[in-house]
This record gives C-alpha cells, sequence and structure tokens, in this order.
C-alpha cells in the first residue's frame, strides 16, 4: 500500500524532507511555488489541492422539479480534491505504521490533518488524473496534439 512504500524508501531519503507523487495524474504544478507555500505554513505536510473539472452538466432544481439554472460542466462541485503531489518533512514517517499494509491516505494523513499539521497548496491550473480508459484518451489525445499543459520539457 503507499504508506507501506513510503516507510520502504525511509533509508535511501536523504535531508529533511521529501516530495512525492502518485504518478498516476498529470499537471501543470509549479513546484518551486508548492515548495515556497510548504515553507511558508511551516507543517510537516502539504498537499496539492485542485477541482476537478465535472463530467457533466449540473442541474438547479426548484421543489416542482423545474430546472431553475444550468451549467454545462462546471469546475468540480466546488470541493478541492487531493491531487497527490506532496511536500513531506521527514517527521511524516513518523505518522505511517511500519508495515507494507498501511496506506497513507488513511490513518496516516486523517492524523496529520488531526494534529493541525497538513497544509493545501491550492493549484487552479490544469491538473487530470488517469484513472480511467476515458482519461487515458484524453491524455494521450492532448499529448499526441502537441497541446499538453504538463510538458515542460
Amino acid at each position: 500500500m503507499t504508506g507501506g512504500r513510503i516507510v520502504q524508501a525511509r533509508e535511501t531519503l536523504n535531508g529533511d524532507r521529501f516530495m512525492l507523487t502518485y504518478g498516476d495524474g498529470v499537471g501543470n504544478i509549479n513546484i518551486n511555488s508548492l515548495i515556497e507555500h510548504h515553507d511558508q505554513s511551516k507543517k510537516l505536510m502539504t498537499l496539492t489541492a485542485c477541482q476537478p473539472a465535472g463530467r457533466f452538466g449540473a442541474l438547479g432544481l426548484n421543489e416542482f422539479n423545474l430546472v431553475t439554472s444550468f451549467k454545462e460542466k462546471p469546475k468540480g462541485d466546488g470541493a478541492w480534491v487531493n491531487a497527490g503531489f506532496f511536500v513531506c518533512e521527514n517527521k511524516v514517517l513518523d505518522f505511517i505504521d511500519n508495515n507494507s499494509d498501511t496506506v497513507f491516505e488513511e490513518s496516516p494523513m486523517e492524523n496529520i490533518a488531526s494534529a493541525g499539521e497538513l497544509s493545501a497548496y491550492k493549484h487552479d491550473g490544469f491538473w487530470v488524473p488517469m484513472d480511467t480508459l476515458r482519461d487515458k484518451k484524453t491524455l494521450n489525445d492532448l499529448y499526441n496534439s502537441g497541446n499538453a499543459p504538463w510538458v515542460s520539457w
């Protein structure tokens, strides 16, 4: 699991902090700004927060089931999600059980947040997870067209 893989990397981590990502999403996150935000927050961990694009048209309905508003594919539902780009102080490792079954997004992150040590860097730019075949096709089409916002090389 994700926490178990982080613990396994402990011996290779040098310095006071490390960065990690899941590798299943792409974005044009400004890493320097993410690190700067983390430094200013003075917290143990900073995650990148995004509002994913909506997939469907959103309806506002009244008590008579009349549509009072319509917006095609609004940006998310107003909620911010974990985009999977992190800056962590090494003390984050103390929150992870030393076994391979630990899910980092469960008790470790929940406990870091409960301790007031989790900051969010809000990213308003491009970010798309690659969780489905549809996501893969969309990202491949962007890349093949030469319009991939995450490509900076």
